[in-house]
């Protein structure tokens, strides 16, 4: 019977620390509301004294560290849009000089292309002032894609197209007639 009584004291003694302990939590809970809604306010009244509302109520020193913040701010933010646009600067710069490159390389081949172009219409030219009708071994023709090739030559004249020999687009040939 003792041990009966011995536990239900335990049990007693531990259950009204557990609700001597509520009634704190609760009033700690209580504590923590009031402050936390007093900090909100005075956030509050901060941010519409930087926005430039209410300050009717701010004393001549509170304005003056009002306007030592918002210089302190206003130099932070400054200093950091500085320092993203000469970042962006920096990525166009190395953009440019990438696409200066690429369009020098593009410039080289066009020049390489058109030093044999000009040499196919010289031949063309030639073929042309020698005879005033075209011998097959000595006809252009064009193929699928736009390039010209002879046709004819040392297979006899036939009319298949060999390696091509000129870059001129098609529509810049002259006709070629089989005869």
């Amino acid at each position: 019977m003792e041990k009966i009584l011995e536990r239900y004291d335990r049990y007693l003694y531990a259950d009204k620390q557990l609700v001597g302990r509520d009634i704190s939590q609760s009033e700690n809970w209580v504590l923590e509301h009031a402050k936390l809604k007093a900090r909100v306010e005075v956030l509050e009244k901060n941010k519409r004294n930087f926005m430039g509302e209410d300050l009717e109520s701010l004393s001549l020193k509170e304005l003056q560290s009002l306007e030592h913040q918002l210089d302190t701010a206003i130099k932070s933010i400054r200093s950091r849009k500085n320092q993203a646009m000469f970042e962006s600067i920096s990525a166009l710069q190395k953009k440019d000089k990438a696409l200066q490159d690429h369009n020098n390389t593009l410039l080289k081949k066009i020049k390489e292309k058109e030093k044999k172009t000009g040499h196919q219409e010289e031949q063309l030219i030639q073929c042309s002032n020698n005879s005033s009708i075209l011998h097959p071994q000595y006809c252009l023709s064009s193929s699928r894609d736009g390039f010209v090739g002879r046709v004819g030559g040392e297979n006899g004249g036939a009319s298949s197209l060999t390696q091509p020999t000129s870059l001129l687009p098609a529509w810049m040939l002259l006709p070629t007639t089989n005869e």
